[in-house]
């Protein structure tokens, strides 16, 4: 029996906590899961100007932890330089952690699980300082 080709797309809202990284990794594969797919390719959009996504460690917290305190000395808060403040001191440093980030992440899907390595997980990074409900567009395409 040939394998049949299929795709889906549909989103995921995250409730996010305020500033961090936040784990997605298992919300994605679960849609690989329930739509049964054995190979293709994820692709995961991040629909916001102040989040992004990243595939980063995931065994190791220290790893976050350090990647978070770059990204704040990187981008501060309170630079006296910004002018786009409208929503506070954090708006244009969570703008400017996302640009040096991505707003989408393509994972390959294999023998119907994301082909991620051993340490790695897909994490949405929420650069704002308050709690935010985010949008990912996941379009995922393959056989099944």
């Amino acid at each position: 029996m040939q394998p049949m080709a299929w795709q889906t797309q549909q989103t995921i809202e995250v409730d996010t906590p305020g500033r961090g990284l936040i784990d997605v990794t298992r919300r994605v594969q679960r849609l690989v899961d329930e739509h049964g797919f054995d190979q293709g390719l994820a692709v995961v959009f991040c629909r916001h100007t102040s989040c992004s996504l990243l595939i980063q460690e995931n065994a190791d917290p220290s790893a976050r932890r350090d990647l978070e305190d770059w990204l704040e000395r990187l981008a501060p808060e309170g630079d006296p330089r910004y002018t786009h403040t409208a929503e506070g001191p954090d708006d244009m440093p969570s703008h400017l952690r996302a640009a040096v980030t991505r707003t989408s992440e393509a994972i390959p899907i294999e023998n119907g699980r994301l082909c991620l390595g051993t340490w790695q997980g897909l994490f949405l990074a929420e650069h704002r300082a308050r709690p935010h409900r985010r949008k990912l567009l996941v379009h995922i395409s393959g056989t099944t």
